[in-house]
């Protein structure tokens, strides 16, 4: 399993608005910079961040990005879904999909929802909090 581009790189964008938690606000481009990230990727992202209650754009004077919610309540699970959709790793398991051969018959079929929810779950452990600690305050624990 691997997430796509597009997921890592909402990550990497949420990671740096979270750094700028608490100070003046800041723009697509601003995030495109610090980031390193084409801005027509950033604004793609700000848009499926905003749409999914993550990310806050204020216009005018003085406007920009902003967390939607604190950091700490923004988990990985939510960035990956903002981008990606509900987190399914089988087909199978989306309601109204019936795209599989075996669905018939199949005996795996009634535990991936488990399983995508212990994914979810995990996912969902990790806060924006700690994704966004520069690398030497994880390493100094």
């Amino acid at each position: 399993m691997r997430l796509s581009s597009m997921a890592d790189y909402a990550v990497v964008t949420m990671c740096a608005a979270a750094r700028h938690c608490g100070s003046a606000r800041v723009s697509a481009a601003d995030l495109a910079d610090e980031t390193g990230l084409p801005v027509p990727t950033v604004q793609k992202l700000v848009s499926l961040l905003s749409r999914a209650g993550l990310l806050r754009s204020v216009r005018g004077a003085g406007g920009g990005l902003k967390l939607a919610r604190p950091a700490a309540a923004i988990t990985l699970a939510d960035i990956v879904e903002a981008v990606e959709g509900p987190i399914a790793l089988t087909a199978c398991v989306e309601a109204g999909r019936h795209d599989c051969g075996l669905e018939e018959c199949c005996n795996v079929r009634p535990h991936w929802g488990v399983v995508n929810e212990t994914l979810r779950g995990a996912l969902a452990g990790v806060p924006l909090t700690q994704l966004a600690q520069p690398r030497m305050a994880r390493v100094a624990r």
